[in-house]
Formats: structure tokens, C-alpha cells, sequence
């Protein structure tokens, strides 16, 4: 996410390094650099150049703090001038109707229908009882995908007649009401462009819903040409926010960086998997500390809060701290890492986690570690000193790994369990471990 723009922004930032101080004429290369980056991150003209406006005055300016080096004073002048873009702050969904209604808009190819489901996901761990509402009547399958997607996040999607989406939309108000659903989200009707026919339809809906939220998806990938989308479609709806799809796929941030500068509307969400869960709350503050590689702490605690089984974490712990880890936790543990996402989002949150990893071969060695795993029984899991030659070269067989492979892991076991070793009750290291100074 942000790769791109990352890295060219770290190149202006490398040019007040080791600087006394900031100057007019240190400052202007640096300037020249970060407009040029934003420029070739696709961010709409006009919002560079009053982000840059911004940015320079700033720098030259009395804001500018004595206790930190050149470059990074310019570092935070840059990441403040990008909050400021981005919106400052989060903005919630406003659902004050009985049963409230979420309107999902956008142009085909943009996501919209997957979106409609992961927000379902999402409002439900909130409490919420959802109904999806299928009025996407012109798109091959839109239905069939919509109906898919809910039986896999076990939330019930209204059809009505498949025909008529003024008619399917009337009709899932009163179905929303009877089975008392506290939020309905319409997936409408997409196109492949913007036409009078497809906005008249919308704007029938709009009328007769009164929907609290008119949430556009737009895909990160497609540059520009979704901020102009963004732009018609408010001009016709008056549209509450955005959700950016795709971000996970973006190496520029062109998007992200332009759509609420040109539109006045906010972004509500980031769309960073493909998983149902894969929808996030956009907070300005913590995009910015991507974009600009300085992590973002909060998503990856919030990520954790969300997915790790808090009585299973405390059992773990009691296992570590009682040196009876076996290679059944380790693999629960694999498991655990993996439900927050991909390695490299989750370096991605961590301030200054190396660049240069592997991480092609890093998913690779996870999974070839969870093959070899599965691949034993569970006596061999919970006591591994019971893997002789013969049983390895079983193991090895039934993974698709080498024996050398199964050797590597259960080393690396044996490492952990002595490293446990080293701790006592109160997590802390004991004194006189071999390797350390204490």
C-alpha cells in the first residue's frame, strides 16, 4: 500500500538530512521532490499545489520545532499538511432512522457489491442486525453474487422480484421492519460509465429511502478517473462519503489523497483485503503514517484486539511460561498471525520494519511450516521427540517438504523452548543467559 509513494517521498526527506537547519534553499529541493511525487502518485493537480503552498510556508515559518533535526521537522510539516488532506479525523456513519438505510453507489468493476457485504460484516460486529437488499437488476450475476456473499457472512439478502429495483427496494423496507432489522444496505445498480438512466434510477431510490448514508466505492487502482466519478455522482446524489476500495493493490495513494479535497465529501472506509472482514474505518492520522513509512501502531493493536482469542492468549501464555509450548500451539499461533492478514500487512504497521524482507519466502516458510505440521499426528505434535528418521521421512512426504525442512522447524523449535526457559513468572529474562551482557 503507498509503495511507490513512499519511496519517493523518502528521497525528499533524505535531502535535509544531516542539514543545520531548515532554509529557504534547502528546503526547495526537498519541495520540488514531494511535489513530484504526488504528481506521479496520480493526486489531482489542484490539491498539489495547496498542499505544497502549505507545506513550504509552514516550513519556513515559526511552527517549526527547535528540538528536531531539518529532516524531521520537514517530516512532520509533510505528515500534518497530509492529515489535513485526508480529512483529520474520522467521520462515522450518521444512522439515526428506524431501520436506518445505507445507499451503496458506484461504477462496475469498482467493488461496490463486495463492499456492500464486508459493511454488513462490519456493522454486525457492532451490534447491528443487517439486511442486504439486491437492486442491482442490470449487471449479469450481481444478485447471484450478493446472495453468495451473505451466505457466507450468514447475513439474510432481500431479491424481491429481480425485475424492478424501485419495487425490490420498497418491498425490503417492509421485509426490513417485520424481521426488525436495524440497518438495511442497498447494493444498487453500476455501470461501466455514468448515464442519465442509471443516475435517474438512483435519484428515484434516493427519493423514495431517504437513505442516511450515500456511500460511493471507488477503486484505488483506477487514478484520477474515480475522482472524477466521485465528482459527478456527488453533483447528482449528494453523496455523505466514500469507501476506496482496492488499496491493498495501490502503489501510488492518487485517490486517497485527492477525492476529499475535490468533493468536500469524507472518507468513511478502506477497503485492504479481499476477506469479508477486509473493511477498515478510515482514520486520517494513521494512512499518513503509511504513506510516509512511519507505521500505524493503532490499526495493527486494533487488528489484534479483533482477532486474537483473549482466553487463548492468556492459556498460551501460561504454556509459555511453564515451558509446555508444543508444536500444536505453534501452529495455532500460525493461525492466529494469519487471520490479521498478510505478512507484509502487517510490517506494513510497524514502524520501521525493514523493507528489504522476503516476503514472498516468508508466506512461503509459513505455509510449508503449517504442511509439515498437519502432516504429523497429534502424539508426534504434543512430543516431537518421538520423530526418529523414519518418522520424519514421513512427515516429509506427506508435506511435500524434505527432511531437511522438518530438521529446520524442529529446530527452530528447540531454540524457542530454550529461550523460554530463560524466562520467569514475571516474563522478565533470567540473569547470566549465555550470549548477553546481564
Amino acid at each position: 500500500m503507498f509503495e511507490n509513494l513512499q519511496d519517493k517521498l523518502g528521497r525528499a526527506f533524505k535531502l535535509l538530512s544531516g542539514k543545520g537547519r531548515i532554509s529557504e534553499k534547502n528546503i526547495e529541493e526537498a519541495v520540488k521532490q514531494v511535489k513530484l511525487s504526488l504528481l506521479e502518485a496520480d493526486v489531482n493537480y489542484k490539491v498539489v499545489k495547496e498542499f505544497i503552498k502549505g507545506v513550504t510556508e509552514k516550513s519556513l515559518g515559526e511552527e517549526v520545532l527547535k528540538s528536531f533535526s531539518p529532516d524531521q521537522q520537514f517530516i512532520k510539516i509533510v505528515r500534518d499538511e497530509l492529515i489535513t488532506m485526508l480529512g483529520e479525523r474520522p467521520v462515522p456513519l450518521r444512522l439515526s432512522s428506524q431501520p436506518a438505510r445505507i445507499m451503496m453507489v458506484g461504477l462496475q468493476g469498482s467493488g461496490k457489491t463486495t463492499t456492500t457485504a464486508k459493511l454488513a460484516t462490519l456493522l454486525r460486529k457492532e451490534g447491528k442486525k443487517p439486511l442486504l437488499v439486491a437492486a442491482d437488476v442490470y449487471r449479469p450475476a450481481a444478485i447471484d453474487q450478493l446472495i453468495q456473499l451473505g451466505k457466507q457472512i450468514d447475513i439474510p439478502v432481500f431479491t424481491g422480484d429481480r425485475r424492478n429495483p424501485v419495487s425490490i427496494v420498497r418491498e425490503a423496507m417492509q421485509q426490513a421492519i417485520k424481521n426488525i432489522n436495524d440497518v438495511v444496505i442497498l447494493d444498487t445498480a453500476g455501470r461501466l460509465h455514468i448515464d442519465d438512466t442509471m443516475m435517474g434510477e438512483l435519484k428515484e431510490i434516493a427519493t423514495l429511502v431517504k437513505p442516511d448514508e450515500i456511500l460511493m466505492v471507488v477503486d484505488a487502482m483506477t487514478g484520477q478517473d474515480a475522482v472524477n466519478s466521485a465528482k459527478a455522482f456527488n453533483e447528482v446524489l449528494e453523496l455523505s462519503g466514500f469507501v476506496v476500495t482496492k488499496l491493498d493493490g495501490d502503489a501510488r495513494g492518487g485517490v486517497i489523497l485527492s477525492i476529499r479535497h475535490v468533493t468536500g465529501k469524507p472518507v468513511k472506509f478502506i477497503g485492504i483485503s479481499e476477506k469479508p472482514d477486509g473493511l477498515e474505518v478510515f482514520y486520517p492520522d494513521r494512512v499518513a503514517g503509511r504513506i510516509l513509512g512511519l507505521g500505524d501502531v493503532l490499526s495493527l493493536i486494533d487488528k489484534i484486539q479483533a482477532n486474537v482469542d483473549e482466553e487463548k492468549a492468556r492459556e498460551m501464555e501460561e504454556k509459555f511460561l511453564k515451558n509446555k509450548f508444543d508444536l500444536e500451539d505453534f501452529l495455532d499461533q500460525l493461525r492466529e498471525i494469519k487471520k490479521m492478514g498478510s505478512i507484509a500487512d502487517i510490517l506494513e504497521m510497524i514502524p520501521g520494519a525493514p523493507k528489504d524482507v522476503d516476503l514472498a519466502g516468508s508466506e512461503k516458510s509459513m505455509k510449508r511450516t503449517e504442511a509439515i505440521i498437519h502432516s504429523m499426528t497429534l502424539k508426534e505434535r504434543r512430543n516431537p521427540k518421538l520423530l526418529n528418521y523414519s518418522r520424519k521421512q514421513r512427515v516429509a512426504r506427506g508435506s511435500g517438504t524434505s527432511i531437511q525442512d522438518v530438521n529446520k522447524l524442529l529446530k527452530s523449535y528447540d531454540q524457542m523452548k530454550d529461550m523460554m526457559k530463560q524466562f520467569n513468572r514475571k516474563g522478565k529474562l533470567r540473569k547470566g543467559i549465555k550470549g548477553f551482557p546481564f
